[in-house]
């Protein structure tokens, strides 16, 4: 397996998985609203999204992280938000988030972050034991909250 960095020219084999990760957090799959959005955040370099390929030359994606820059002020460094991690039905238990996630880790590292932060729904026991593995904590320090400002999805 081979983990490249996302650009434009990945988004028509990225979208189809990114509509499926939307699907598996309960939202409506909107293929055209999520492929503008994936768009933006790549030509505007808004994110990083890393891409999990075969190692031969099959045009599928085996699955993609997405992670946005932050900072802290505490520490006055960056912070990177794994904001999305998936992996395609056919390719799971074969390490394809390990993968993703070492790959993270690692640029989080070459760009001086402080830390990389990761939510997931709490019935995701899957998701939270590969955090787990690869060395995230849970917070103690802080609790998180949210504030909905919209409820409109697209």
């Amino acid at each position: 397996m081979r983990i490249v960095q996302a650009t434009l020219d990945h988004l028509d084999m990225l979208t189809p998985l990114f509509v499926k990760y939307r699907e598996f957090y309960g939202m409506l799959p909107y293929p055209e609203s999520s492929r503008k959005f994936l768009e933006k955040r790549l030509s505007r370099k808004e994110s990083v999204i890393y891409l999990a390929l075969p190692d031969d030359a099959d045009d599928r994606i085996l699955g993609f992280c997405q992670l946005y820059p932050s900072f802290s002020s505490l520490s006055l460094k960056r912070v990177w938000i794994l904001n999305d991690i998936y992996v395609a039905e056919d390719a799971r238990r074969q390490l394809v988030a390990d993968h993703l996630l070492q790959h993270a880790r690692q640029m989080a590292r070459d760009t001086n972050a402080v830390r990389m932060r990761v939510s997931t729904s709490i019935d995701n026991e899957v998701a939270q034991k590969v955090y787990e593995s690869i060395g995230f904590r849970e917070d103690t320090e802080f609790k998180n909250y949210i504030l909905p400002i919209s409820d409109d999805l697209v």
